[in-house]
């Protein structure tokens, strides 16, 4: 995404509970009105709660010296979650399958750690009854570090 002019990165600086410190993540963003500050979340975010497709607005921040994260527009209708590999004889490309065989892509940040990108169209229901029965085996444990509204009723 380097070389397109209609992508930049956006700085996310916050408080991360998980890690209890600040926390600074640089994601891709689609921009979708220059003018107005308005830019769509392009890839899955490690640490902060945000999914894929989300709208932000984002300002030049003369401290940071970049394009920084203000305010959430509209959520998508994706969801992000965050997996940890607790059992340490697993390799973590063999959960990541599990969940891109159900139509959910992933990203890993390290061995150990990936985060998962649900699609606002795939039913949740299946995906949390995987994620349960493998914290169950304590072989993972999750959050759902950015659930929409959309996959919350498929729960009920």
């Amino acid at each position: 995404m380097e070389d397109n002019d209609d992508f930049v990165k956006v700085l996310f600086k916050f408080y991360s509970d998980v890690l209890e410190e600040w926390t600074v993540e640089t994601m891709w963003a689609e921009i979708i009105d220059l003018d107005k500050g308005y830019f769509r979340i392009e890839n899955i975010s490690f640490y902060a709660s945000f999914a894929c497709g989300d709208i932000i607005f984002a300002e030049h921040d003369y401290d940071e010296e970049m394009l920084t994260y203000r305010e959430l527009i509209e959520a998508s209708d994706n969801s992000t979650i965050q997996v940890v590999i607790t059992k340490k004889s697993t390799q973590t490309n063999n959960i990541r399958e599990i969940f891109n065989l159900l139509g959910c892509e992933s990203e890993k940040l390290s061995e150990g750690y990936f985060v998962i990108n649900i699609p606002g169209e795939i039913n949740y229901a299946p995906i949390k009854r995987d994620l349960s029965t493998l914290k169950l085996d304590k072989i993972i444990d999750f959050a759902e570090s950015c659930l929409s509204e959309k996959h919350k009723t498929q729960l009920n």
